[in-house]
């Protein structure tokens, strides 16, 4: 959670978020999880930069420094990338947050903190948002491995969005999936923000010589070691181009509680040597260096609600390699700023071979992507005040 240190202060709230590889990557990054105390850093990357960027935003009454208000969680042992906080439990949290003045809440999750966006806005007599993000009902199956239960907790999620003033989502697809899940209220789109970025030459051989990659052609996926990512699906194709003869290496960047199934199921293939399992990078130059590294970012996935990789990988001038129809796959147009597949092996090899064998279109559609995906913190940042003020102004006419 965080306020500023000013009359004119935003609460964001957040569950922990997957362990991270950048500050911005949904691949891995020193988040919440990362921590060895027991307090829980409630700020993720992406939410930081909203709080961040408007210092440097001097029009808005809302550009204040900010402190971190943090409450006490723990590691869930059934999936050790993630962790759960405790607000209501936390006297020392309760107190700090009693003192502190805000003019709306933000929430990021619908659990345990966003409960507690919820329960202090409404102490305060304030508008609360509440930004929804993943595809719940998958992860409920997957852990509960029950329909009953994962329509339960879809239950739980849309009665929590129902309670918030505001509700965005980070792309199209996420609101599509709100709705589905049975949300009936308004829903506004406000995506993620991703800064261009200049390659530095000396970290991209540094990262290649680290990994042993050589001269090779490189595809690269970020993201977690989770079979819901499609990860089978990368090295199905990569063997195909194995077995037409193609030299290349693979990249596997992240950790996840699928690593173990996916290391073995790599070496099964055959594909042991050339797959490079990185494990979780905290360093976001090394990941900056893969990105700029990489020929293709591969990221078949269906389960993601937005592209925030493929808007990482772009702002390097790296095009990545997509499911057509997926969430991730948004703003890719196939053939001019990135590329669109089935969701087959075989579909994904020939669009592989394809980029991997016209190298200098390949160069000319990493260009296109880094001009047309990436959109600048800047400007997310300066939309979402406008739309703080607005709330704030409309919610304190409807008081009166």
């Amino acid at each position: 959670m965080i306020a500023p240190q000013t009359p004119d202060t935003v609460l964001q709230t957040a569950t922990p978020a997957p362990q991270h590889l950048s500050p911005s990557s949904e691949a891995g990054t020193k988040s919440p999880q990362d921590s060895t105390t027991p307090s829980q850093n409630l700020i993720t990357p992406q939410r930081q930069n909203l709080t961040t960027q408007p210092q440097q935003n001097c029009h808005s009454p809302l550009t204040r420094s900010y402190k971190l208000i943090e409450f006490r969680g723990i590691t869930l042992p059934f999936l050790k990338q993630y962790r759960i906080g405790f607000p209501a439990l936390d006297r020392r949290f309760r107190r700090q947050m009693a003192q502190t003045q805000l003019d709306i809440v933000h929430a990021h999750d619908p659990f345990m903190a966003g409960h507690e966006a919820i329960r202090v806005a409404r102490r305060q007599g304030i508008p609360v948002v509440g930004t929804f993000h993943s595809k719940y009902s998958d992860d409920f199956q997957q852990v509960t491995h029950s329909k009953t239960l994962a329509r339960w907790g879809v239950h739980f999620i849309v009665s929590f969005y129902t309670k918030c003033d505001q509700v965005w989502t980070v792309s199209n697809s996420a609101a599509d999936v709100l709705r589905a899940y049975g949300y009936k209220g308004a829903i506004e789109v406000v995506e993620n923000g991703t800064d261009r970025i200049e390659a530095d030459p000396e970290i991209v051989r540094m990262v290649s010589e680290c990994y042993g990659l050589g001269e090779l052609p490189v595809l690269l996926f970020v993201g977690q070691m989770n079979w819901k990512k499609n990860v089978r699906r990368i090295l199905e194709a990569v063997k195909i181009l194995v077995e037409q003869g193609r030299a290349l290496k693979l990249v596997l960047a992240g950790q996840g509680p699928s690593e173990p199934e996916i290391r073995a199921l790599a070496a099964a293939m055959g594909l042991g040597k050339l797959v490079v399992f990185t494990g979780h990078v905290s360093d976001p130059q090394v990941l900056h260096g893969l990105y700029a590294r990489a020929n293709l970012l591969v990221f078949p996935s269906l389960y993601d609600t937005a592209g925030l990789v493929v808007s990482e990988a772009a702002a390097l001038g790296t095009p990545a390699l997509l499911v057509a129809g997926s969430s991730a796959a948004e703003a890719v147009k196939d053939g001019e700023n990135g590329f669109l597949a089935k969701d087959t092996p075989q579909d994904l090899a020939e669009r592989i071979a394809w980029a991997l064998e016209h190298p200098d279109r390949l160069r000319e559609i990493g260009q296109a992507a880094r001009m047309s995906i990436p959109r600048p913190w800047k400007d997310v940042v300066a939309g979402v005040l406008d739309r703080y003020e607005e709330l704030i102004a409309s919610y304190e006419s409807r008081q009166r």
